[in-house]
């Protein structure tokens, strides 16, 4: 098992007289809105990797009338900046769902973005424990868009190349600020590279088990039904909230915040990458993987030749994603995963695809990874969840590598 290296660590920058002078407080008014979903795109403009992410949804997550969590969840965003210019943001927020199944005195906090600037970062971080301690709180974990439904972690290894949809990609700077405020692992998110044979037909283990299970006589795998995508799609959340309901930090999806995160896949899907297993005719497992799109947005950027060249690119994506997979918890033991998983595999290789990318695996999650090996996947990316207490922390500049202590 192995897995891209990591950056070489690089110092965080201390804070400075010098520096034009740092200020934090909640979004108030439309400047402050527009200059927090603007800024991914204006601070990471000119990373070859990063994929600046659309506007609109950037906006969506700051609007409390239409995005989903408001009506579950409460939340305050920040921005820090340094004179005029925006340098930082941050979310706080509390979701009772989280609260209620996994920590009663927890807090969550995301959307974090930040310049190399250790006095900005420590900031946002200090003024989002302080909203979370106001209301009696005791620790924060993160990030999280605003559950981990959305995209979460922080890329800590692999910063080889861009990432896949719907995965984050941040500097490699990120894990050092993280550090110097006071953050330290909660869990680590896990991303596996797993070629596609030719013919689609996984190693042998893998493929044994896949007939083992498919070849149970009230076993039927179908791949998504296009005539009802809809009752399809109702399925998978079914299935999803059941299987994903002991999952660390994971909450139950509201029919909105389901419908908002199926809104942004349909254009994605591709019926023959989305499976099912059903046992005496009711789904109780599937998997959906997704083109990576990301490879023809990443041709497009930057320039109007790229932005010409993009539905050539398209054409050649040549990587899926395997986005979600969940069984059922009373029918774990039947190696569904494993069937399910060979003929979407089978389906990519039909369609072009030459590898896949099994993201994200918890850790500690043994049956999964155990999959993602026995398919040949070699780990290449780890993203990182944090925690903290709601203390203010002092912030501390990292140290220079190699330097004596």
């Amino acid at each position: 098992m192995t897995v891209s290296p990591a950056l070489p660590a690089r110092p965080v920058s201390a804070p400075s007289a010098a520096r034009t002078p740092l200020t934090v407080g909640p979004l108030r008014g439309r400047a402050d809105t527009a200059a927090f979903a603007a800024l991914p795109r204006t601070l990471h403009r000119g990373d070859p990797y990063r994929l600046p992410p659309a506007g609109r949804d950037q906006r969506f997550l700051t609007d409390r009338r239409r995005n989903p969590f408001f009506e579950v969840g409460v939340a305050e965003l920040f921005l820090a900046r340094r004179g005029r210019r925006a340098v930082g943001r941050i979310a706080a927020a509390v979701d009772p769902r989280y609260q209620a199944l996994h920590d009663a005195r927890g807090g969550l906090f995301g959307l974090f973005e930040c310049a190399d600037d250790l006095e900005a970062a420590s900031a946002l971080f200090d003024a989002a424990a302080g909203w979370l301690r106001e209301r009696g709180l005791e620790g924060i974990l993160g990030p999280l868009g605003f559950s981990v439904h959305d995209e979460c972690g922080v890329l800590v290894e692999g910063f080889d190349g861009p990432p896949t949809v719907m995965m984050p990609y941040n500097p490699a700077y990120y894990p050092a600020l993280y550090a110097a405020c006071g953050l330290v692992k909660a869990k680590d998110l896990l991303s596996w590279r797993v070629p596609v044979p030719p013919g689609g037909e996984p190693p042998e283990a893998a493929a044994r088990a896949a007939r083992w299970a498919a070849d149970a006589p009230d076993v039927r795998l179908r791949p998504l039904d296009p005539r009802r995508r809809e009752a399809d799609l109702a399925a998978v959340r079914a299935v999803y909230t059941d299987a994903w309901s002991g999952n660390y930090a994971s909450v139950p999806m509201t029919g909105r915040e389901f419908s908002r995160a199926m809104d942004r896949l349909r254009p994605l899907v591709r019926p023959e990458l989305v499976w099912f297993a059903e046992v005496r005719g009711e789904p109780v497992a599937f998997t959906f993987w997704l083109p990576d799109v990301n490879q023809a947005l990443h041709a497009a950027r930057a320039t109007p030749l790229g932005r010409l060249r993009a539905p050539r690119a398209a054409r050649r994506v040549d990587r899926a994603r395997v986005i979600l997979t969940g069984v059922r918890a009373a029918h774990r033991a039947r190696g569904l995963t494993a069937a399910l998983l060979a003929e979407a595999q089978r389906s990519a290789f039909r369609l072009g695809y030459t590898e896949s990318e099994f993201s994200w695996l918890l850790e500690d999650n043994r049956d999964a990874n155990r999959y993602a090996e026995a398919f040949g996947g070699v780990l290449h990316r780890r993203h990182r969840l944090y925690r903290r207490g709601l203390t203010p922390h002092p912030a501390v500049p990292a140290p220079v590598p190699g330097a004596r202590r």
